[in-house]
């Protein structure tokens, strides 16, 4: 699949959540932001957006959606979202996965749009974790298939109100993603994984960019950011002027991009090589001036 904009997403916000002792757990913070916000991050470019479960504040505009009786479990959760969905392929998530990327969603996007062994399209996509278990939260299908068997489901049971996930997916052909590291389909269900998510958020190799994200989404900003060069900006502007430059330079680097549109790492080099320029000068200003070894002024006679 190629338009990754053409594609509606069903996330479901609902749930006791009993091993939380009823928290509300798509409403609690890993890494400073809501679980719910989170998932949301990951699929900014869905056509449309529908949140299953009771109204909470979002980020950005969804479509709310309840499903009847609420507490009905996830088929009729997916069965409430589908009907304020016109996408032929539906994103399908749970509300609490922290570690869930954009990346992930359009891998699963992409495989949802195939076929099976070269005959008729596939019915969808789903994330499979390291131990080889399906993650039918973590999916992506084609909605004319999940409507069809909703409907046979439906017309079987009298009702999809407490029906098991696997009633859905033993009917549908399926293309699965691998999740080698189950870090995608990481879910939080416990305090104790409550508590591994916010941990992991703060490992050494993930929490700049973590923190990055989250600044962003709190200010409401959407610029690109190269971590990577602009700490080595703000390295280059406290070495080589003084350590109180290091965040006005890059708070300035950030004004400057929002004011003009500017691509943050192209206006980093150039702050980086003004920091460079103004360091060789201030080095150059140290040599001497000639033979005597003076660094400057007149030359004091020998005595």
């Amino acid at each position: 699949m190629s338009d990754h904009t053409d594609y509606d997403a069903i996330v479901l916000a609902g749930g006791a959540a009993r091993r939380l002792g009823g928290a509300d757990k798509p409403a609690l913070s890993v890494g400073g932001r809501a679980l719910l916000e989170r998932v949301l991050a990951a699929c900014t470019d869905a056509a449309i957006t529908v949140v299953v479960g009771p109204r909470r504040p979002a980020s950005r505009p969804v479509v709310r959606a309840l499903e009847d009786p609420p507490g009905g479990g996830p088929l009729a959760g997916l069965e409430a979202g589908l009907r304020h969905t016109t996408a032929p392929t539906v994103l399908v998530l749970s509300a609490d996965l922290p570690f869930l990327t954009t990346a992930t969603v359009r891998s699963l996007l992409a495989a949802a749009g195939g076929t099976a062994n070269g005959g008729p399209p596939r019915d969808g996509a789903v994330l499979r974790d390291a131990d080889g278990r399906d993650q039918p939260l973590v999916a992506a299908y084609r909605a004319e298939s999940l409507r069809h068997e909703l409907a046979l489901l439906h017309a079987e049971h009298g009702s999809l109100t407490g029906l098991p996930l696997r009633a859905l997916l033993s009917e549908l052909t399926l293309a699965r993603v691998p999740d080698a590291t189950s870090t995608a389909s990481f879910d939080c269900d416990t305090w104790e994984d409550i508590s591994v998510a916010r941990a992991r958020i703060r490992e050494h190799g993930s929490v700049l960019d973590e923190w990055i994200t989250a600044v962003k989404a709190e200010l409401d900003i959407d610029l690109d950011v190269d971590t990577a060069t602009l700490l080595d900006l703000a390295r280059d502007a406290a070495h080589g002027v003084a350590r109180p430059a290091a965040p006005l330079t890059t708070f300035l680097i950030g004004y400057a991009a929002g004011r003009q549109g500017g691509d943050v790492t192209e206006l980093a080099h150039r702050a980086a090589a003004l920091a460079n320029r103004w360091t060789a000068e201030g080095a150059e200003g140290a040599q001497p001036d000639d033979a005597t070894g003076a660094t400057g002024g007149e030359t004091k006679p020998a005595e």
